[in-house]
C-alpha cells in the first residue's frame, strides 16, 4: 500500500479526468492520497475534493509565492477547516526565493510562513513546508519559533543530506517524489541514504516532477512505483519494505487520517 502525501489534484492539469484518476487510485495500491492546498482559492477546491473520495484528505494553507490576498481572514477560515475530521495538515507553507528576490517580499513570505506555524501549533496539526532557494531563513525561522514542537514534513526536499539531518532532529520527516529518480540527483540520493527510512515520505507533486522515466509529462500518483524502486534501490531494501516503512511514517504524522492496515 502507497501513502500519497503531497499532490495536487485540484490543478486546472486534472480538470478532463480528475475524477476518473482519483477514482481508481485504491485499486492500484493508491490508498491514502493528501490533496495539498497552495492557493487561497484551493483551500475550498482540497477540501471538496476530501468531501468526495474517502481516501482523498486535505491540507490547508498558502504557498510562499501564493500570498496576493493573504490575511486574517484566510487565517480563521483555516482554523475553521482544520476541526474538520479530513484537514489533516496546515500546508504547504514555507519559503520560495526563487522568484522572489526583492528583501520586503522576502520578509512578507517569513511573516506569513510564521503566521501559518503559529495556527498549526494552535489547532495541533502537523505542516507540510515548501522551502526553495532559503535554506538558511527556513531553519533560522524554524529553528527560532521552536518547529521541533509542531510535527510535519519539508516538502520536495531540494537541500544538502546535512540539512535533511538537522531537520531530522527537529522531529521532522524528508518527503521524496520523483526528482529522486532524475539523473542530476545526486544530492537528494545522498541525502535518502543517509536519512533513516524510517524518516521518510512518499510524495510526488503531481502535475509536476514526473519521474523518470516519464520526465516532463504530467505527473500523478501512479508514477510513485517509480519513487519506492528507486528507494529500494538506494537503501538496499524490497519495494515492498519501503512501502510498509512510508506507509507507517505517514500515518504517525498525519494521525486524523483514518488508520487502515
Amino acid at each position: 500500500m502507497i501513502f500519497e502525501t503531497h499532490a495536487h489534484y485540484d490543478d486546472e492539469q486534472f480538470a478532463g479526468d480528475r475524477g476518473e484518476l482519483l477514482a481508481q487510485l485504491p485499486s492500484l495500491g493508491i490508498r491514502k492520497v493528501i490533496d495539498v492546498a497552495s492557493t487561497i482559492d484551493s483551500i475550498n477546491q482540497c477540501v471538496e475534493l476530501a468531501r468526495t473520495y474517502d481516501h482523498v484528505y486535505a491540507a490547508v494553507g498558502v504557498h510562499p509565492s501564493e500570498l496576493t490576498g493573504m490575511d486574517e481572514s484566510v487565517i480563521d477560515h483555516m482554523r475553521e477547516l482544520a476541526a474538520w475530521d479530513k484537514t489533516v495538515a496546515i500546508g504547504e507553507i514555507g519559503l520560495d526565493y526563487y522568484w522572489e528576490k526583492h528583501a520586503d517580499e522576502q520578509q512578507n513570505q517569513r511573516d506569513w510562513f510564521v503566521r501559518q506555524m503559529e495556527l498549526a501549533r494552535e489547532v495541533s496539526l502537523p505542516v507540510i513546508i515548501h522551502s526553495r532557494d532559503a535554506a538558511e531563513d527556513t531553519y533560522s525561522l524554524m529553528r527560532d519559533i521552536r518547529a521541533q514542537e509542531i510535527p510535519g514534513v519539508i516538502h520536495c526536499y531540494s537541500y544538502s543530506p546535512e540539512m535533511a539531518r538537522e531537520y531530522v532532529k527537529m522531529g521532522y520527516y524528508i518527503g521524496v517524489g520523483g526528482v529522486v529518480t532524475f539523473k542530476n540527483a545526486k544530492k537528494l540520493v545522498r541525502t535518502v541514504a543517509e536519512t533513516p527510512i524510517e524518516r521518510i515520505l512518499l510524495e510526488t507533486d503531481s502535475p509536476y516532477l514526473a519521474p523518470e522515466p516519464h520526465r516532463g509529462r504530467r505527473n500523478d500518483s501512479r508514477e510513485l512505483v517509480y519513487v519506492v524502486d528507486k528507494i529500494a534501490q538506494i537503501k538496499d531494501l524490497t519495494p515492498e519494505q519501503v512501502e510498509t516503512v512510508t506507509w507507517e511514517n505517514a500515518q504517525r504524522l498525519f494521525s486524523k487520517v483514518a488508520k487502515e492496515q
